[in-house]
């Protein structure tokens, strides 16, 4: 599965590990983390990040 990275801060998103504080089970592609879901290091929204 492909990482995204956030343009703002940098984080970078890894499905393998996914984002178990804020509900993101490991193994969750980033298409189907819901739309709500924020950024976890700085809060921007889903749609900050770019593909890695």
């Amino acid at each position: 599965m492909k990482k995204y990275v956030c343009e703002v801060c940098g984080y970078v998103y890894d499905p393998a590990v996914g984002d178990p504080d804020n509900g993101i089970a490991p193994g969750t592609a980033f298409e189907d983390i819901p739309e709500s879901w924020n950024c976890p290091a700085c809060g921007v929204g889903k749609d900050s990040f770019t593909e890695e």
